[in-house]
């Protein structure tokens, strides 16, 4: 007999409760070897003080048993409070979510009968750390950052998920002809790594085309690799295309913890009503049945759900007169896969266990290359509430002194100042790129950074509200910060 596994179980809010009770009825039913231990995140939680929805006692379960099946949680409305969702991820070093979206045509209504894509999304890193600040009356800032360690461990993720799965391409989505420096990292690290990957054919896609194209077309695509925001995005939109985002279940992998989870929300307009659809979440059991290395269970449990779907058994999200039998609860539902394990579906492809279901390898450790890193100069921003830009260069010029020059402000990205155009609109918040003052207009040469800090000395003299600054590097020589649009 298979020695049991030990999970934490988070049944969460809203609709949580009764998909989990579903789910784990199931899995039981289905012989999985599990030994949960029940903690509460979520709603109550976050009311009760702990800000990010998780307790002290949740974090002492969830590094016993390195796993999580959680069911969807309500974070509260108002300031404050931090996903729990990105606050698990990040902590546990959960770096790759896996969406796998299926047809189940003709069991349920779509569209797409030949849609079967993997979308593979980074977890921690991009708009998704979280870091706002409202700088000025008019202007609110968030932090998008990308690091190469992050995107090597996504992109390498995925091309491996490719081959051990049998997949044949692997598709990168980024907006690096806008984004040069952060998405233009994670395409390049793509094309880098893809070059181990010969036997995957391997494409990049703009992500409002790559969108426009999943939405319209999705059988084209195989598996696609993205950044956090967009991957979130697209894998709703593609799960929408089988029929219904409850129908998805996602896997968050770390190398040292995994968190299995439906893709979709609490729903609180219908808790409580036993309407709700179970197969999100019980599609994450199977992908967690999976991690844990029981891929007997979770073919029984996945054929068994094929099999209700394709009897025309299906809750209300799925439900249409014209191909259902019945319209059933969550408990009916749950009734009906329990009665049908031990079925293989005849008409869905059915669930087959090989060798490709193993857990994925842990991530190669990152090596960083030595680099010289050159401070060529500094943008200031400044509140100022003036309107004619050119008053504010010549108070700049003149503070800048004889080591640096003023060399632009741009407003919101776009050149103001010199020779700037009277119709661009401004706000009141200023970008001031200084350089050193021997350069010529198109090259850098090096500054002192403590002439970067009496510029601000004399900014602050001459009553300049200073909200922040980032200096200016070259890396070997190479320029890695973005020319202002005009520049």
């Amino acid at each position: 007999m298979q020695p049991k596994a030990r999970i934490t179980v988070a049944a969460g809010d809203g609709i949580g409760p009764e998909i989990m009770t579903q789910t784990l009825r199931i899995l039981d039913a289905a012989g999985a070897a599990l030994e949960p231990e029940f903690i509460h995140v979520g709603e109550q939680v976050y009311r009760a003080g702990h800000a990010s929805g998780i307790g002290p006692e949740a974090w002492e379960s969830l590094q016993r048993t390195r796993v999580l099946l959680k069911a969807p949680i309500t974070t509260p409305l108002g300031g404050g409070y931090k996903s729990l969702n990105v606050t698990l991820r990040k902590t546990l070093g959960l770096y790759a979510n896996v969406r796998p979206c299926r047809s189940l045509y003709p069991a349920v209504a779509t569209r797409h009968p030949d849609l079967d894509v993997v979308i593979i999304r980074e977890n921690e890193e991009d708009l998704y750390a979280g870091i706002e600040h409202q700088q000025t009356p008019d202007v609110v800032q968030c932090l998008k950052l990308v690091s190469r360690p992050g995107c090597e461990k996504i992109v390498r993720y995925a091309f491996e998920y490719a081959r051990r799965h049998g997949r044949k391409r692997v598709t990168c989505m980024t907006k690096d002809n806008i984004m040069k420096l952060t998405d233009g990292l994670f395409h390049r690290v793509f094309m880098e790594i893809g070059q181990h990957y010969p036997d995957i054919e391997q494409d990049h896609q703009i992500i409002d085309i790559g969108t426009a194209r999943l939405a319209d077309t999705p059988e084209q695509y195989d598996v696609v690799v993205t950044m956090n925001l967009y991957g979130d995005i697209i894998s709703d939109v593609v799960a929408q295309l089988t029929g219904s985002v409850g129908l998805a279940g996602s896997s968050n992998i770390g190398d040292q913890g995994a968190l299995f989870e439906a893709i979709h929300g609490s729903a609180p307009d219908i808790a409580g009503r036993d309407i709700a659809n179970p197969s999100g979440l019980l599609q994450a059991a199977v992908l967690m049945l999976i991690h844990l290395g029981q891929n007997e269970v979770a073919a029984r449990v996945h054929n068994a759900w094929l099999c209700a779907l394709e009897d025309g058994l299906h809750t209300a999200d799925v439900y249409r007169p014209e191909t259902s039998q019945a319209k059933v609860t969550t408990t009916g539902f749950a009734d009906a896969v329990i009665e049908r394990l031990g079925r293989v579906p005849q008409q869905l492809r059915p669930f087959q266990v090989g060798q490709n279901m193993e857990r994925a390898a842990p991530s190669v450790r990152y090596e960083r290359a030595p680099v010289v890193q050159q401070l060529v100069g500094v943008d200031v921003f400044v509140r100022w509430d003036g309107t004619d830009p050119a008053q504010l260069g010549q108070q700049l010029a003149t503070l800048a002194g004889p080591l640096l020059r003023l060399k632009i402000i741009t407003n919101r990205g776009v050149k103001v100042y010199p020779d700037g155009h009277p119709e661009t609109f401004c706000t009141d918040h200023w970008r001031c790129r200084f350089v050193a003052a021997s350069t010529a207009p198109d090259a850098y040469a090096s500054v002192q950074f403590g002439q970067v800090l009496a510029l601000q000395h004399r900014m602050a003299e001459d009553n300049v509200l200073i909200i922040k600054t980032e200096n200016l590097y070259l890396m070997d020589g190479q320029r890695v910060f973005s020319l202002g649009q005009g520049e």
